[in-house]
């Protein structure tokens, strides 16, 4: 028996070595062809700036175009649909946001499974939320924003339903606050943006992507949804601070893979977006806009959904919040 116990084990080592040789001997030369990397939301908003910065230096480092594809809409899972359904080879990544927790609860029959049916591969940086509205809005923080919204209708833009930023605004807005507030959805935070800007919306809740336009004093941030205050806006009061203690909400920016992509090139295109994340211009991009780099193992990443997805069904639960 214990001969043959160690014929079998020599064999199925044998055949892990055949059969590994290609998949390692892969993942040491990707790419060999461009990558499409999906982005869950319209061009010009968070995600898509995030994604658009680590793949252009992806390119650089490795020969190959990493091609950006916005699919905005539907939160994000129309992105994540085309990507769950895509070839397991690592010529196509998905970028989403904390909004792919928020849907795990929210949306019932998207086609996919956040956690079965994705290989996280790296999560990148994350941000708190801001509220924002026009530089020349008579509020000068979000204590002024809720008194004088008191007895009126309250807009709010945010970069679709189902992003943690919409459900962060309608628990500060609706339920703590007690506002009549309403959610205009977008397929992104760029389409959000220009809808405050244009007057049609009166407040963004949203991530980093307002950045350009609060340097060029076109827009104003009443208060950000960290614990403690942000770096970046040392003069900007957090939400706990405006009369709501513990309020805290930030997204993050994550890449991820179909299912059943071979793990070593999932390792290898982790490896490559820590590498990406190290340098120096971009971290100082990433952290002049009030973000935090998170480069870690593949592994961390699934940890960080998992948690990430019972949290949000928790929150949703308590505010009622539907997908419609």
């Amino acid at each position: 028996m214990m001969f043959e116990h160690g014929m079998i084990r020599a064999t199925v080592l044998a055949v892990a070595a055949v059969f590994g040789q290609p998949i390692t001997a892969a993942a040491q030369t990707y790419p060999t062809k461009p990558v499409r990397v999906i982005v869950a939301f319209a061009a010009g908003g968070y995600a898509d700036s995030v994604a658009r910065q680590i793949s252009q230096k992806l390119s650089e480092r490795l020969g190959h175009q990493f091609v950006v594809d916005n699919r905005g809409g539907a939160g994000g899972t129309i992105a994540a649909k085309t990507a769950a359904d895509a070839a397991p080879d690592g010529y196509t990544l998905l970028v989403h946001t904390a909004a792919s927790a928020v849907n795990a609860t929210l949306y019932k029959n998207t086609g996919f499974d956040l956690l079965k049916d994705f290989a996280p591969v790296a999560n990148t940086v994350s941000a708190p939320g801001l509220f924002v509205v026009l530089s020349s809005h008579p509020a000068s923080n979000l204590q002024d924003l809720i008194r004088m919204s008191k007895g009126k209708r309250l807009t709010y833009a945010t970069a679709g339903v189902g992003t943690s930023s919409h459900i962060a605004g309608d628990y500060l807005l609706r339920v703590l606050a007690g506002l009549d507030a309403v959610h205009v959805p977008f397929k992104g935070g760029g389409p959000a943006i220009a809808a405050v800007l244009g007057g049609q919306v009166e407040v963004l809740s949203g991530t980093g992507a307002s950045w350009p336009f609060i340097q060029q004093g076109r827009m104003k941030v009443l208060g950000v949804s960290s614990l403690k205050r942000s770096e970046a806006l040392p003069n900007v009061p957090t939400v706990t601070e405006a009369g709501f203690p513990g309020f805290e909400e930030r997204s993050w920016v994550g890449f991820f893979a179909p299912a059943k992509t071979p793990a070593a090139i999932v390792n290898r295109i982790n490896r490559e977006i820590n590498a990406v994340l190290a340098l120096p211009d971009l971290a100082a991009s990433f952290k002049s806009r009030g973000m935090d780099l998170h480069p870690g193992s593949p592994a961390d990443f699934a940890r960080h959904l998992k948690a990430e997805v019972a949290m949000w069904a928790k929150i949703i639960q308590s505010t009622g919040v539907k997908a419609d």
